[in-house]
């Protein structure tokens, strides 16, 4: 009997198969780590390979069977998910010719001779679309239209990358609203391409494949891909969404004003609303949910997880060795010791992501500041803490900005992710939010939205909302303590302060900016 589901998951740092049963109840996943390497021609890249990442999607999918011992005949739909913002673009014949991954910038001076020729047409493009030129398609379709001509002119399909996965398994390619609005190519109420924004910044507007809603049965996989993954040929496909679109169903947030965070390599702060309309300020992402009735003001933290990952590689060896000797989790030894350190480090200052300004995005040089040459105080446990804190802070920027923008503010947010396996991270959250945290069972909430998709498209799941509040169990909530709160109080401001500093010094070109958008 085929009462399974799996979700193929791409993250920014590692791609998982994940198999659930129709209860919601994770059985098994294979993963594997993956990077997205800069060509060192062009500044600001971030190439994906196709054909190294399709092997380990692979890999991934028949661990999971290894692991669960499922036969591949019992998964009823396969849906699939992804980093957003990520693009392929295919040729005459189907292949894959060009790729970049989220956050590749590498079309500064496309961006700078658009704005260059049409003042304001960002702020237009964004009122219509909620997206600008920071993470969006247009700025990179302009620079392989410039820099790679030829490219340019055999493109004959756009894609993301979770229909890519559908695309690899089947043969068909169709684009969803939640992740295709991220392109900065969609209309926000038509939930469609708008091929008129495409001819506005002087771009072809015949690439554009078929657009469907998340939750519908577009293909099956084929004999092909069967071979490669261990699928069974005739499986049904289901489209998928953006990963952080499909993990507030993951996690149950399917109704208006409600909230959450993902903690990830990426953080995201995600707000639902009924309206989608675009903030006056442009400083607030604005794109469709994965529900038709729905959108989401989104504000995004850069790189808490990779930060941490980095981190616990450069600094932790001594906690990774001991953990790989009793068989746990690294972070979970780092753990224990920073519960030790008190809340605001002793004033240590970290500086990595920004507070979202989507129209002027740019992050200062990585830095920690203002530590002592104290090594009972400062240790690698408080710059540990330090990190899990300054992701705190920078979303409590998030929660504020998106507040500004539309007067909306949750009760309490739901946290999932990597970082929602940490209670010291989710109780920090708690304490810099002022607000009760809840951290669900299945911390995969991403690739849990999509096996509820999954489920919906081949008639298993008869409403999204309905069956996502069901299978959503909570694990545990955290609540603030008063006396940590008003301690992140002070800290934030402090932090604010050094990190409009530390930007200024990027801004004068004395240091490098942890990141920036094409064409500022």
């Amino acid at each position: 009997m085929a009462d399974y589901l799996m979700a193929v998951d791409e993250g920014t740092g590692s791609v998982r198969a994940v198999i659930f049963d129709t209860d919601g109840n994770q059985l098994g996943c294979g993963q594997r780590e993956w990077s997205h390497r800069a060509d060192p021609r062009y500044p600001g890249s971030m190439d994906f390979d196709w054909t190294t990442n399709w092997a380990l999607a692979c890999a991934c999918i028949r661990e999971a069977f290894d692991r669960t011992g499922i036969k591949p005949e019992n998964v009823a739909a396969v849906s699939t998910t992804c980093m957003r913002e990520g693009i392929v673009l295919y040729d005459g014949s189907g292949r894959e010719i060009w790729a970049c991954a989220n956050v590749d910038s590498r079309s500064g001076d496309e961006v700078g001779e658009l704005k260059r020729l049409y003042p304001g047409l960002e702020e237009e493009l964004y009122m219509e679309s909620g997206q600008t030129f920071a993470l969006g398609a247009l700025p990179r379709l302009l620079w392989v239209k410039s820099k790679t001509p030829e490219l340019y002119e055999r493109t004959a399909r756009i894609g993301m990358f979770n229909d890519w996965l559908i695309y690899r398994l089947s043969g068909t390619l169709a684009v969803e609203p939640s992740n295709g609005s991220t392109t900065g190519l969609f209309d926000l109420k038509t939930r469609r391409w708008d091929r008129s924004i495409a001819k506005r910044c002087g771009l072809r507007d015949d690439i554009f494949p078929d657009a469907v809603e998340c939750g519908t049965a577009v293909a099956k996989v084929s004999a092909a891909a069967a071979a490669e993954t261990g699928l069974a040929a005739g499986t049904p496909l289901v489209t998928g969404g953006g990963d952080c679109q499909l993990g507030t169903i993951g996690v149950g947030v399917t109704g208006v004003n409600e909230a959450a965070v993902f903690g990830g390599s990426f953080w995201q702060y995600e707000f639902n609303t009924d309206a989608g309309k675009p903030s006056p300020k442009y400083d607030v992402r604005v794109n469709c949910h994965a529900l038709p009735s729905l959108w989401q003001y989104e504000a995004l933290a850069f790189n808490p997880g990779l930060v941490m990952r980095w981190y616990r590689d450069g600094f932790c060896e001594e906690e990774k060795r001991r953990a790989a000797e009793r068989g746990c989790d690294p972070y979970a030894l780092l753990d224990s010791e920073a519960e030790r350190i008190p809340a605001g480090s002793h004033g240590l200052i970290c500086a990595f992501s920004d507070v979202m300004n989507y129209i002027a995005w740019r992050h200062a040089s990585p830095s920690f500041l203002n530590f002592a040459l104290d090594a009972e105080k400062f240790n690698r446990f408080t710059f540990y803490r330090a990190i899990m804190e300054n992701a705190a802070l920078v979303t409590l920027g998030h929660v504020d900005l998106v507040e500004r923008a539309i007067g909306g503010r949750p009760d309490s947010v739901v946290f999932a992710g990597g970082a929602a396996k940490s209670g010291l991270w989710a109780q920090i959250l708690s304490d810099v939010l002022g607000i009760p945290v809840r951290v669900p069972i299945v911390k995969e909430a991403t690739a849990l939205g999509a096996a509820i998709l999954a489920g919906f498209g081949v008639g298993l799941f008869n409403d999204i909302k309905t069956s996502a509040r069901k299978l959503v169990k909570i694990e545990r909530e955290f609540t603030p303590n008063a006396e940590n709160r008003a301690v992140y109080a002070d800290a934030e401001a402090t932090w604010r302060k050094a990190y409009a500093a530390q930007l200024e010094l990027s801004d004068r070109g004395v240091t490098k900016y942890m990141w920036r958008a094409p064409g500022l």
